[in-house]
């Protein structure tokens, strides 16, 4: 009996009244977007002026409001490939802890005698003490800093690899800390490059990890490459530097805890400084683009509780003294300390623009880079390029869709209107899902989208046709619609679920436009089989419940 229970009829219509609602906002696009952006600005200033409002006012706040979200090639922006200079990151560990491992020694000075750094590879520290006799006991001293590397599977492997070579100690990072290390570096980088972009409100970026030190950074609605790069190029590294002496560039040659950076403003000039920093820029809690006593664009900023004490403390017992302020290796200003700073802030001038000063902010507060970056790939694709693809999918969906109602017509006659419909719907209930996940629709999505139009008819042609064979077997009508829907299930399922685990494999491995294209036919494939199970002998069943005709003209 051709016999479906309230409550299934119910699930069904619901499901896709819904589906309905949540692709409606899509229909409008962009005043859905502008009414999004009056919202996100109302929430964050607490209260609405007149453009803020006029954006509320283009959409009912009960309606949903959510949007696919379109992808670089749709509605244009910036495409990087950068690589993580991850080998930066390993030289900093070597210079943090030359401090630790000479006050270790110094604690030993009768057995080791005078401590030296030796030159070395980066990713290396090599220290000379004048008793070589001691050099067992002395490695044995450093081996102690060494701390056991935690993973799932418990205590690993430690972080120091000590040797004793060539009448030096040999100090590098086990292969164990050096992958621990670079990945944390990797998703240190992909945090801090997530935030920056998100400083300058650019709606749904991309930025995925490829390989072992690479990232994927996508941002669409930005003006070029060229801005993207100049906001995420500098890893905004920050710190406050003892300046030993000022000489001038390409004449100093620092010792092991010496470095030198060049004036920003003056390449003539060159500072001599303290490796170690006082105060580093992972202590730092806020910086705002500002204005100096004189009027002229600055940045305050201001330390963490740990930040402030060391910066205080050493303001105090410097006063009269240069200190430098470095960014990315350079000296971007060095003013004499004239008074004691307990507060933990201060401001940062220089010769900046206002555009420059509220950068440096961004930077800043979004956090350093823990190492550079070196761009491999630039590419931006302009608005009316994204417009170009978005029309040219719209027709490729037209056209899709227009040939396949026409051929189901044809072919099953009521029943292929039947299957139309139901189309239709599918197509509402891909958008509404893609709305609801915030998903980004791309070019090899829309390609999804059509390869699924053409896809989303197969069920009900099996069926149909099945329908048609049982027909034959003089079986009645009523009879002949359930056994086709029952027997018809099977090669439905398996043809849809081997379909869906190609669409995982994609996704699961693919990136960029193999990801959405998979994204999308994984999407398509669950709302057809939906719609060809559930809702296409919905409308059969009503259909027939209401007619009872006596023979079927499929």
């Amino acid at each position: 009996m051709l016999i479906i229970p309230i409550w299934q009829k119910t699930l069904v219509i619901a499901i896709c009244l819904g589906g309905v609602l949540l692709a409606f906002p899509n229909l409008f696009y962009d005043r859905v977007e502008r009414y999004n952006d009056a919202v996100v600005r109302m929430e964050n200033r607490g209260a609405a002026d007149p453009e803020t409002q006029a954006g509320l006012d283009l959409w009912p706040s009960w309606l949903p409001s959510s949007l696919v979200s379109l992808g670089l090639d749709l509605r244009g922006g910036a495409h990087l490939l950068a690589e993580i200079q991850l080998e930066d990151v390993h030289a900093d560990r070597m210079d943090a802890l030359w401090p630790e491992v000479r006050d270790v020694l110094r604690q030993n000075r009768d057995l080791v005698g005078s401590i030296r750094r030796q030159a070395a590879p980066p990713d290396e520290l090599r220290v000379s003490i004048a008793n070589t006799d001691a050099l067992d006991e002395a490695a044995g001293l450093i081996g102690e800093i060494s701390r056991p590397i935690l993973t799932l599977g418990g205590l690993n492997s430690s972080t120091l690899d000590v040797a004793v070579e060539d009448n030096m100690i040999h100090i590098a990072l086990t292969d164990d800390e050096r992958a621990a290390t670079d990945n944390r570096t990797m998703q240190q980088s992909l945090e801090i490059i997530r935030r920056r972009v998100d400083e300058v409100g650019t709606r749904e970026p991309i930025i995925q990890r490829q390989g072992t030190d690479r990232i994927i950074i996508q941002v669409p609605g930005i003006g070029s490459a060229a801005e993207l790069k100049e906001l995420l190029g500098q890893t905004a590294r920050l710190s406050f530097h003892h300046v030993i002496r000022t000489v001038n560039s390409g004449t100093a040659q620092p010792s092991g805890r010496q470095v030198v950076y060049p004036d920003i403003d003056n390449p003539d000039l060159s500072y001599v400084l303290e490796r170690v920093p006082v105060v580093a820029g992972e202590d730092l809690t806020d910086a705002q683009p500002d204005f100096d006593e004189n009027g002229l664009p600055a940045v305050s900023f201001r330390f963490n509780p740990t930040g402030a004490r060391r910066f205080g403390d050493y303001t105090a017992e410097n006063i009269g003294l240069p200190f430098a302020i470095a960014l990315d290796g350079e000296v971007i200003s060095a003013p004499v300390i004239r008074s004691h700073i307990p507060g933990g802030s201060g401001i940062i001038t220089g010769q900046f623009t206002v555009e420059e000063s509220t950068n440096l902010a961004v930077l800043l507060r979004a956090g350093a880079l823990p190492a550079g970056m070196v761009f491999l790939e630039e590419r931006t694709v302009g608005p009316e390029l994204g417009q170009d693809s978005i029309d040219a999918g719209k027709v490729a969906c037209i056209v899709a869709a227009g040939a396949v109602l026409v051929f189901m017509i044809l072919s099953y006659g009521l029943f292929g209107l039947f299957a139309n419909a139901a189309l239709m719907v599918n197509l509402f209930l891909i958008f509404g899902i893609l709305s609801i996940l915030g998903a980004t629709l791309t070019l090899p999505g829309i390609a999804g989208i059509v390869l699924t139009i053409g896809m989303a008819v197969d069920a009900n042609v099996l069926v149909f046709e099945r329908i048609r064979e049982e027909l034959k077997t003089a079986k009645g009508p009523s009879r002949a619609i359930e056994v086709g829907y029952e027997r018809a299930l099977t090669a439905i399922l398996d043809a849809n679920i081997t379909t869906l685990i190609a669409a995982t494999i994609l996704f699961m491995l693919g990136t960029g436009p193999v990801k959405g294209f998979s994204v999308t036919l994984g999407i398509g494939v669950i709302t057809s089989m939906f719609t060809a199970i559930f809702l296409t002998r919905l409308l059969v069943v009503v259909w027939y419940s209401r007619r009872r005709p006596r023979t079927l003209n499929i």
